[in-house]
C-alpha cells in the first residue's frame, strides 16, 4: 500500500485572530493622524479663502472708496470649496475697516472645539476663536 502524502492548504483560526488584531492596531494609529490630516487641510483652505477675501477687498476699496458690504460684491462664495468653513463679512459703521470671519460649518469639522472660527481684519491680523492659539489655527 502507498501512502500520499496530503498538503492542507489556508489559514487557521489562531492565524486569523492575529492578523485582525494586527489590523486593528495599525488602524488605531492610523485614523487619528489622517483625521488631523484632513482638519489641517481644511483649515489652510479656510485660510488661504481668507486671505484671498482680504486681498480682494483691499482691492475693492482702491476702487471704490469702501470695503464691501457682501462676498458676491467680491465675486467670492460664501463657503470654501469643500464647505467645511461658512465666510461672511462685518463692517464697521463708516465702511472703512472690515473682518472676515470663516466658521466651522460641515464635514470633519463640524462641531471643532479646536478652531471653530478663523478671522482677519483690514489691518491683516489673523485671529481665532476655539481652544488653539491664532497661529496653530492659521499654520504658523
Amino acid at each position: 500500500m502507498k501512502r500520499t502524502k496530503r498538503t492542507e492548504q489556508g489559514f487557521t483560526l489562531i492565524e486569523m485572530m492575529i492578523t485582525i488584531a494586527i489590523l486593528g492596531i495599525l488602524a488605531s494609529i492610523a485614523y487619528p493622524s489622517y483625521s488631523e490630516y484632513v482638519r489641517r487641510a481644511a483649515r489652510a483652505e479656510a485660510a488661504a479663502t481668507l486671505l484671498d477675501a482680504a486681498n480682494k477687498q483691499e482691492q475693492y476699496f482702491v476702487d471704490n472708496r469702501q470695503y464691501a458690504s457682501s462676498l458676491a460684491d467680491l465675486g467670492l462664495p460664501t463657503t470654501t470649496e469643500n464647505d467645511y468653513f461658512s465666510l461672511e463679512i462685518v463692517l464697521n459703521n463708516d465702511l472703512n475697516a472690515f473682518l472676515i470671519r470663516a466658521s466651522a460649518s460641515g464635514g470633519p469639522l463640524a462641531g471643532d472645539t479646536e478652531c471653530t472660527t478663523l478671522t482677519i481684519n483690514n489691518l491683516n491680523v489673523r485671529g481665532s476663536t476655539g481652544t488653539f492659539t491664532a497661529d496653530r489655527c492659521w499654520g504658523r
